[in-house]
């Protein structure tokens, strides 16, 4: 078996983009989310408090979309490390993958 690795590097940062565009998309559903929320709060009086209810599960689920896009953005410059370390020859940060 080879030990060497290959890295098709314009997929891999194909891939490194996706994870960008996956985070930007995850951080405005969190914005409408912040908005729906708010919204909701706002017109809890005409309801008498029957949306009240939804705008606190959306802002206890609004976080983990923060989450999610903040992971995505951190794989992507992860990827990005990996690629640049691949074409250095620099070895230091395999381990981060395993």
């Amino acid at each position: 078996m080879a030990d060497e690795v290959f890295m098709d590097i314009p997929q891999v940062q194909k891939i490194s983009k996706d994870f960008t565009t996956f985070g930007e998309v995850l951080d405005g559903v969190a914005k409408a989310l912040t908005a729906i929320a708010t919204a909701l709060k706002m017109t809890a009086w005409i309801s008498f408090g029957a949306t009240e209810a939804l705008a606190q599960y959306l802002d206890q689920i609004q976080p983990n979309f923060t989450k999610a896009a903040e992971t995505m953005r951190t794989l992507s410059s992860d990827i990005n490390s990996a690629i640049k370390a691949y074409q250095d020859g620099d070895l230091s940060g395999s381990k981060h993958f395993v």
